[in-house]
């Protein structure tokens, strides 16, 4: 036996699950397929000296987990810095509202818009914030019936901060209707639908009240960056696993998994390394563990199953743009380069965007989010010089016929440019390269089928208990000895580590150490 875990991709999912395996004294090894280790929580040096993420950017639901602490990071060169406003929402008649950690900032801010909306918003972070508490209690177990009615619905029925049929009828509603009955400003009404949007889903969705909500919690710790670009999170795990005695590998690709005796033993490599353990985790992809690197032995009921689990069709895409200054917004707007900047004048602006993507086309009129983390960190960029990542909205995967990524990528990312420019002219003048993060791109540099961030859809029938499957929610799988730790699992994307978190803990309930 070569080791007694081997993880299948180093994903910050996957590398979680590894240090905590590695520091209670289990023999480790993890391989990446990629010569860069991190998955999509990763930081490449482009253009010259500049520290571009390729993935993941923003820090915020991994403070609201023990990951950390746990493992104590910082100690392996992780270093977080705070990000406050951590978003800002500019107005094309010069107004802004920011969010910051303090509410009351917050609120402030907001009165600026409406007096009416910064009393509504108070309220609805009073009332959401200890529901959530109970969620993120939720995320950081094993989703389990029991789980599930000990912190979520005893918690939240016996809330006092909801009335019980608010809270009910609020749950089954859709993130747009909330905050169209909630709030009464089309600036604030944007910016929250627009934000509640990055899980994927539209804001038509029932049941989807829930990804605005959560950002009420944000006011109790805020998001952050680590120094030097999100994949030094990924790089101070990889360190941690090596301190504790485990290994982890770049550019050995995974071929398949080992199975003997109806059980998974370990992994081979398209080399033709075999590494032999007594358990396997895979970090990578659903599709990829089961109907590739499992492809002879995956029962034909269970591959039905699996092909059939809504993977969506992409929905993002994200510029990485060298830059010889920062945007400068048309706004009177407090430290507005410090977080993210929404770029969404209206919520129908939103659904025009997903019209779009729902036809396979991409957005006309992209909703987008700019991020210059470079005014906060300057070692992301050379002197005087800086970062402008902007993420946009709705990019499908699979195109309409007729039509393909490499065909269109330029006048897309022209026309998402041009979003940044409308509210910060001169924009385009200042940006000296580009790499293009395409769904395309996305796919293939992280090995994401059809280029979905959240590995399969973040829909309400494929949530907690039923993320990815029924039979597979539980971080193990049919096949003995096989455990998941990705995206793809219970509580789901983002940079959360909660899956690795979860599944470490089976792990050693499940596999003796040797």
């Amino acid at each position: 036996m070569d080791t007694d875990v081997v993880v299948v991709g180093s994903g910050h999912n996957g590398l979680v699950c590894a240090a905590y395996l590695a520091k209670w004294g289990y023999r480790v090894t993890v391989l990446e397929r990629r010569d860069t280790i991190g998955g999509a929580v990763c930081t490449e040096e482009m253009f010259g000296g500049y520290q571009m993420d390729v993935g993941g950017s923003l820090h915020f639901m991994i403070h609201h987990t023990p990951i950390v602490a746990d493992l104590e990071l910082e100690r392996y060169g992780l270093e977080y810095i705070p990000l406050d406003p951590f978003m800002s929402a500019p107005a094309e008649d010069g107004s802004c509202i920011q969010f910051y950690q303090d509410l009351d900032q917050t609120c402030q801010s907001i009165a600026s818009v409406s007096q009416h909306d910064a009393d509504a918003y108070r309220t609805f972070v009073r009332r959401w914030q200890p529901l959530n508490e109970a969620v993120f209690e939720f995320f950081l177990r094993k989703p389990t019936t029991a789980n599930l009615g000990r912190t979520l619905f005893l918690k939240k029925f016996h809330s006092r901060s909801f009335p019980r049929t608010d809270l009910i009828r609020t749950l089954f509603q859709s993130y747009g209707r909330f905050v169209n009955d909630s709030f009464q400003s089309e600036q604030l009404r944007s910016a929250l639908v627009w934000w509640g949007a990055q899980s994927g889903p539209p804001p038509i969705d029932a049941m989807s009240a829930e990804f605005v909500g959560w950002h009420s919690i944000i006011h109790k710790r805020g998001p952050a960056r680590p120094r030097g670009g999100s994949g030094m999170l990924t790089q101070a795990l990889a360190r941690c696993i090596e301190a504790h005695g485990g290994q982890v590998l770049a550019g050995q690709e995974v071929k398949r998994i080992l199975v003997e005796n109806g059980r998974a033993c370990g992994a081979e490599t398209v080399h033709g390394a075999r590494v032999t353990a007594r358990a396997v985790v895979a970090n990578a992809h659903l599709w990829v563990t089961y109907l590739q690197l499992l492809q002879d032995w995956t029962p034909p009921a269970l591959r039905a199953r699996i092909e059939k689990v809504n993977v969506g069709n992409g929905f993002g895409m994200v510029l990485r743009c060298a830059m010889d200054a920062l945007p400068q917004y048309q706004v009177a707007a407090d430290r507005i380069h410090n977080g993210l900047q929404l770029l969404c004048p209206s919520v129908q602006y939103l659904h025009d965007a997903y019209a779009d993507y729902l036809k396979k086309l991409p957005s006309e009129n992209p909703a987008a989010i700019g991020m210059t983390f470079s005014a906060v960190d300057p070692s992301l960029a050379p002197p005087d010089k800086h970062t402008l990542f902007v993420w946009g909205q709705y990019y499908p995967y699979h195109l309409r016929q007729g039509r393909s990524w490499p065909e269109i990528e330029r006048n897309e990312v022209e026309r998402l440019l041009g979003v940044v420019e409308h509210y910060a002219p001169g924009t385009r003048k200042a940006v000296r390269d580009i790499y293009a993060q395409t769904p395309a791109v996305i796919a293939e540099k992280h090995n994401m089928p059809n280029a979905n961030v959240m590995h399969v859809e973040m829909v309400t029938d494929q949530m907690f208990v039923l993320r990815p499957l029924p039979e597979l929610a539980g971080y193990e799988s049919p096949l003995a000895g096989l455990f998941m730790a990705n995206a793809g699992m219970h509580p789901g994307g983002g940079i959360f580590g909660a899956a690795g978190y979860n599944c470490s803990r089976v792990v050693r309930s499940r596999v003796k150490r040797s």
